[in-house]
């Protein structure tokens, strides 16, 4: 019987006169709401964004199991659509770099609730493992938030929903921390930091 091959971009299937066996890559789509500083107004958009940067609390890697070989702080590009999500190495902050790697877990249940995004593979329908993502944010970088997936774009140039970060404040929650020019931003509150961001 050929053993199984594992694969993030397709659904691949091994086919022997026993079984058939059936692996894929998905990642969330998650939707969140920002938070606007006291008195300020939050700018409408299609898609609500949830954002964050780097790892601002102690590694989590509690096991799990995915193909690709990414260690905690280090950056991916995950693309392709939420049911069949791609995912590949990528150097944080680059073009192609739009999350950053901040927990490895055993199930994307157990991924931070306010985690931007998480990517797992399937064996037999059961996750093997999963990749909890934040937006790759770098203080005074934009990305565009329209679509399943951010972007890094030239803020030169926005998208129809660029975000850029004014700062990124650690030890709160609270989006009344952030400064000027930014009107709100997204709070992490299990861990305990904001991304203060200005829309273009």
């Amino acid at each position: 019987m050929a053993s199984p091959t594992r694969s993030v971009r397709a659904f691949v299937v091994a086919l022997s006169a026993c079984a058939a066996v059936l692996l894929s890559g998905c990642a969330s789509e998650v939707s969140g709401t920002a938070v606007a500083i006291s008195g300020a107004s939050i700018p409408t958009t299609t898609t609500p964004p949830r954002t964050t940067t780097g790892s601002p609390t102690p590694d989590v890697d509690e096991g799990g199991s995915v193909d690709i070989d990414v260690e905690i702080g280090q950056c991916v590009e995950l693309g392709g659509t939420v049911e069949n999500a791609t995912v590949a190495n990528a150097t944080c902050g680059s073009p192609q770099s739009n999350y950053v790697v901040f927990a490895k877990t055993p199930t994307s249940a157990e991924c931070p609730p306010d985690a931007d995004q998480y990517y797992y593979e399937t064996y037999f329908d059961i996750e093997q493992g999963a990749l909890c993502l934040d937006i790759d944010w770098i203080v005074g970088g934009c990305m565009d938030l329209v679509g399943e997936f951010a972007q890094r774009v030239d803020c030169a140039t926005p998208g129809a929903d660029t975000r850029r970060v004014v700062t990124i404040l650690q030890g709160t929650t609270s989006v009344d921390d952030c400064p000027d020019p930014a009107l709100y931003g997204f709070e992490k509150d299990s861990r305990n930091f904001v991304v203060c961001v200005e829309k273009l």
